[in-house]
C-alpha cells in the first residue's frame, strides 16, 4: 500500500478500534507538532465515522526545552491554563481523547539540569486526566505517530519505513483485515482473564534476575484486558498495542525487591531511567536506585503519599505481538506490552468489584491505590518467572521462559 492509505488505515484503526468514537461525539487529538500527519489522518477518519468537531492540541518540546533552560522554576510542571480549564469541562462533555506517542526529539533535554527536567512535566495536567480515566468518563486511546527522530532512537538512523513496518506488525495494520485480526486478538486475552479469575490468585509472584517480588491480590480484585468500557456504555481500547492482562492490586501487600528490564520512559518529561530498582515493605517503596535518570522517579514518589505503592499488576508473555518485532521501541505504549509491568501511584478501580464511584478515601479503604501518579514500568522477560500463589500458599507457574503456562479455552479448541 502507499504511504497514504497506510496512514488513512491507521486513521482508522485509532478511530474505530481504539477510541471507538460515536456518530455526533467530539474529538480531542493530542500531539506533537511533528506527529502532524498521523494527527491528520485520525482527524479525517473521525469525521468520516461521524465526530461532529475534531480539535488537535499540538505541543512543542522545544518551547519545554526552553523552559526547562531558562524559565522561572516556579512555572516549571504547568501546562497551559487554557488546556487545563478545557479538561475540567471532558466530564461533561465527554469527547474521545486519542493522544499520541514518539518522541521526535529523545535526547533533546541532555545536557540540562535533572531536577529542572524532572519538574517539566506538566502535572496539572496529569491531576486533569487520572480521574477521566479512573471514573470511566471518557473513551479514549493512546496511538503512536512514527517519525524519524523515533526510527533513530530505536535504530541509530532515521528508518521511518522500517518503524512503520514494525508499528504495523505490533498494531496488526498489516493484516489483511485489521478489524477481525484484533477481534481474534481480544479474544484470546479475555480468555486469559477468564482463567486468571477463575484461579482465584491471593497473590503473584515474580522472580529473575535481582527480581523477588510478591504483590497480593485483593479478593475483589478482578483480571481485565484490551477493552475498557465507559460509565455511558461505549467500549473501545485505550491501547495500540495491547497485550497485557492487568488487574490492581492491594496497595498494602507488595514485598520483596524488582529490577526492570526495559528502559522507563516518563511521559512528561520524555526522561530515559535505565536499571530502575525498586525494594517494598509493607506495600511501600522504601528504596529506589538506577543506573540512570533516579531523578523522575524521586520526583514521582514523593508526589503524594500513595505514590509510593502499586496500582497496577499487568502480565505479558513472548506471544506478545510488540516482543515479537524484537525491538526496545523506547516508548511505554509498546514496550510494556512487550512483557509484564506493575505501576506505582493510581490503582485501576474498573479492575475491582465495587470500586466504582468511590472516593478516595473509600478506594484506599478497600485496598484499591489512589494517587496524582501512575508510572509503569517493565520486569518481565525470559529469565523471569511469574507465579500464582493460592489462599492455601501453593504455587502455581503462569510464566516460564516467556511462555503462558496457564490453559485456556483457545488452547485446547
Amino acid at each position: 500500500m502507499t504511504s497514504d492509505e497506510r496512514l488513512a488505515r491507521y486513521g482508522d484503526i485509532a478511530v474505530r478500534i481504539g477510541a471507538n468514537v460515536q456518530p455526533g461525539q467530539s474529538v480531542v487529538v493530542i500531539a506533537q507538532v511533528e506527529h502532524a500527519p498521523v494527527a491528520r489522518a485520525i482527524a479525517t477518519a473521525a469525521y468520516r465515522a461521524g465526530a461532529r468537531r475534531v480539535e488537535i492540541s499540538y505541543g512543542d518540546l522545544h518551547v519545554r526545552r526552553a523552559a526547562v533552560e531558562h524559565g522561572p522554576e516556579d512555572e516549571l510542571g504547568r501546562g497551559p491554563d487554557h488546556i487545563v480549564e478545557w479538561m475540567g469541562h471532558w466530564a461533561e462533555d465527554r469527547p474521545a481523547v486519542i493522544s499520541l506517542t514518539g518522541n521526535p526529539e529523545p535526547h533533546l533535554m541532555d545536557g540540562l539540569d535533572p531536577a529542572r527536567v524532572a519538574k517539566s512535566g506538566p502535572r496539572d495536567v496529569r491531576e486533569a486526566w487520572l480521574p477521566l480515566v479512573a471514573g470511566r468518563k471518557l473513551n479514549w486511546a493512546i496511538v503512536s505517530a512514527p517519525n524519524a527522530g523515533w526510527a533513530t532512537d530505536v535504530f541509530g538512523a532515521p528508518d521511518l519505513e522500517r518503524l512503520w513496518e514494525a508499528v504495523g506488525t505490533a498494531t496488526r495494520l498489516d493484516e489483511i483485515d485489521p478489524v477481525e485480526a484484533w477481534r481474534e486478538h481480544v479474544a484470546r486475552l479475555k480468555d486469559r482473564t477468564r482463567v486468571l479469575n477463575d484461579s482465584s490468585f491471593d497473590a503473584i509472584r515474580f522472580r529473575g534476575p535481582g527480581t523477588d517480588l510478591t504483590v497480593g491480590l485483593l479478593p475483589v480484585s478482578r483480571w481485565g484486558c484490551a477493552t475498557f468500557t465507559t460509565e455511558t456504555g461505549i467500549e473501545h481500547i485505550p491501547n495500540l498495542p495491547t497485550e497485557e492482562v492487568f488487574t490492581s492490586p492491594d496497595w498494602r501487600r507488595t514485598e520483596g525487591t524488582v529490577r526492570s528490564t526495559y528502559p522507563l520512559i516518563d511521559s512528561g518529561t520524555a526522561v530515559r531511567v535505565e536499571g530502575l530498582e525498586l525494594r517494598f515493605e509493607n506495600g511501600r517503596i522504601v528504596d529506589a536506585r538506577a543506573d540512570q535518570g533516579i531523578e523522575i522517579v524521586q520526583r514521582q514518589l514523593d508526589t503524594d503519599p500513595q505514590a509510593r505503592f502499586l496500582g497496577e499488576v499487568a502480565l505479558v508473555d513472548g506471544t506478545s505481538a510488540v516482543k515479537k518485532t524484537g525491538l526496545v521501541f523506547g516508548d511505554t505504549l509498546f514496550d510494556e506490552n512487550a512483557t509484564c509491568h506493575i505501576a506505582y501511584g493510581m490503582g485501576l478501580p474498573m479492575a475491582v468489584d465495587g470500586a466504582d464511584g468511590k472516593t478516595a478515601e473509600e478506594l484506599l479503604a478497600m485496598g484499591v491505590n489512589a494517587s496524582q501518579v501512575h508510572t509503569d514500568f517493565m520486569i518481565g522477560g525470559p529469565d523471569v518467572d511469574v507465579d500464582g500463589i493460592t489462599t492455601d500458599g501453593q504455587t502455581v507457574p503462569i510464566i516460564r521462559d516467556d511462555i503462558w503456562q496457564l490453559e485456556t479455552a483457545s488452547a485446547t479448541a
